[in-house]
């Protein structure tokens, strides 16, 4: 059995699955938390995101850092987040675009891993 994984998904609305990811981690305006076992991923939560409207670049990630997230996807994000997130320990993919189902498929498939900035 794998071990169990936070992964968060930067999303345009609390459609669960079905909702879209958003095109930008710091001003989404919600957060999907699933959890991920080898190949099962099942959503824990959707929060929304009490930072969408903060100039502070290091508050968002310190908030998912603070749930005990493994992974943050993400349309896109800037250097310095993503830095951030490398500090904590968390796997960063961003150019992420679709549905949540979609991209956490393929995330979980090890297709979608871009790592570089989308700014």
């Amino acid at each position: 059995m794998s071990e169990e994984k936070l992964i968060v998904v930067a999303t345009e609305d609390a459609f669960g699955f079905e909702g879209r990811v958003s095109g930008q981690f710091g001003h989404c305006p919600f957060f999907l938390l699933a959890n991920a076992d080898g190949r099962t991923v099942s959503v824990s939560r959707v929060l929304p995101n009490p930072y969408s409207d903060s100039d502070e670049p290091d508050a968002a990630p310190r908030f998912i850092h603070d749930l005990g997230a493994d992974a943050i996807i993400a349309g896109g994000m800037g250097p310095q987040a993503i830095e951030m997130f490398r500090s904590f320990g968390i796997d960063v993919a961003t150019g992420a675009t679709g549905t949540v189902l979609a991209v956490l498929g393929a995330y979980m498939r090890g297709e979608h891993r871009e790592v570089s900035p989308c700014v």
